[in-house]
C-alpha cells in the first residue's frame, strides 16, 4: 500500500481500495442471487451469444435466452420464454442505448403475455458499473480486473 512521506497509510489509497472491496461484494453478491434464481428456474434473457458466455463463465448454469441470435425477432424470443412455462424471466440486457431500448420493448411484451420480467439484476448492475461496462459480455473480464486492482494494493 502506498504510504505518504512521513510513513503512515494514505487515507486516498485506503478509501479507494474500500470502494473497490465494496462495489467488488456487491456485485459478487448479487451475481449469486442471480444465480440462484436462475438455477430456481427463472430464464435469463441476453442479447447474444458473448452474453451467455460471460455469464456461464461467472457461474451461472440455468437457462439463457439469447435474443439476438441468428435473425430471431422477439416475438421468437417470447415464444421460447413462454414455451419454458416460465411465469418470471429476468432481462439483463445490455447497458448501451439498444439495450436498453430492448429491455424496454420486451418488458412491455413480455408484460402483455402474462410473464413477470424481471429487470432488478439489470437496475443494479447499471448502478454499480454504468461507466465501466456496456454490455454483458464485459461483466466477466471486468470483475477479474477488479480483482487484481484490489490484489495490487
Amino acid at each position: 500500500m502506498l504510504k505518504n512521506r512521513d510513513g503512515s497509510p494514505n487515507i486516498k489509497v485506503k478509501t479507494l481500495l474500500a470502494r473497490l472491496q465494496e462495489k467488488e461484494e456487491k456485485i459478487r453478491l448479487l451475481l449469486e442471487s442471480l444465480t440462484e434464481e436462475n438455477v430456481k428456474g427463472t430464464p435469463i434473457i441476453v442479447e447474444g451469444k458473448k452474453d451467455a458466455e460471460a455469464l456461464k463463465a461467472l457461474g451461472i448454469e440455468g437457462q439463457i435466452v439469447q435474443a439476438k441470435t441468428g435473425g430471431r425477432t422477439l416475438l421468437d424470443v417470447i415464444s421460447e420464454v413462454e414455451n419454458s412455462g416460465a411465469r418470471e424471466v429476468i432481462l439483463l440486457l445490455d447497458f448501451d442505448r439498444r439495450g436498453r431500448e430492448m429491455t424496454r420493448r420486451l418488458k412491455q411484451r413480455l408484460e402483455k403475455t402474462g410473464t413477470r420480467p424481471n429487470t432488478e439484476f439489470w437496475s443494479q448492475l447499471l448502478q454499480l458499473v454504468w461507466r465501466e461496462v456496456k454490455d454483458i459480455e464485459g461483466l466477466a473480464t471486468y470483475m477479474e480486473t477488479l480483482k487484481r486492482r484490489i490484489n495490487n494494493f
